[in-house]
C-alpha cells in the first residue's frame, strides 16, 4: 500500500511540473474554439513553449499529430511537432499548403506562429490533411482568431 501511494505521489508531482496552458485559460474552451475553426479528424494543433518547443497543449491524438506529411517545400516530410520546434526556434509565422498525394485528390495545409496576449511566450503549429483540407493561410487566420477567442 505504501509503495502504491509513493508511486502515485511521484506521478502527481511530475504532472504538477509539466508545462500547461497559461493560468486562466480553459483547455475545453481552446478545444471548442479549434473544433469550430478548423476541427476535423485529420487536424492536429500543438501549442508549445517558445523557449524550448515543449508541448503544453495538443488538439487530437498522438497518431494524428505524429503523421509525416509533405512539408510543401521540396521533397521533405514533417510532423506537426517538427514544425512546432522550428517555429519555437525562430518565431516566424508560416502558412503553406500543397497536395499530399500524387494525384492531387488530397491536400495538406500547415500553419504556425507565435501567440500574443495571454499566450505570449508560446507558439503554435497545425496541420490539416485530407480531400477538403484548408489552405495554410486560411488555417492560420481561423486558428489565430480561435486561439484569441479562447483566451490565448
Amino acid at each position: 500500500m505504501r509503495a502504491a501511494l509513493t508511486g502515485l505521489t511521484a506521478v502527481l508531482a511530475l504532472a504538477g511540473c509539466s508545462p500547461s496552458l497559461p493560468q486562466g485559460v480553459d483547455e475545453q474552451k481552446v478545444n471548442d474554439e479549434i473544433s469550430s475553426a478548423i476541427g476535423d479528424p485529420n487536424t492536429c494543433v500543438l501549442i508549445g513553449e517558445r523557449s524550448s518547443g515543449k508541448v503544453v497543449y495538443r488538439y487530437n491524438t498522438h497518431s494524428t499529430c505524429g503523421r509525416k506529411l509533405p512539408a510543401c517545400q521540396g521533397q521533405a516530410l514533417q510532423t506537426v511537432g517538427d514544425l512546432l520546434n522550428v517555429t519555437a526556434k525562430d518565431g516566424q509565422t508560416r502558412a503553406t499548403s500543397c497536395d499530399s498525394v500524387a494525384d492531387g485528390s488530397r491536400g495538406v495545409g500547415w500553419a504556425s506562429g507565435p501567440l500574443t496576449g495571454k499566450g505570449r511566450g508560446l507558439v503554435y503549429a497545425a496541420a490539416m490533411e485530407g480531400d477538403r483540407a484548408f489552405p495554410g493561410r486560411m488555417m492560420s487566420e481561423r486558428l489565430e482568431d480561435a486561439l484569441r477567442d479562447a483566451g490565448l
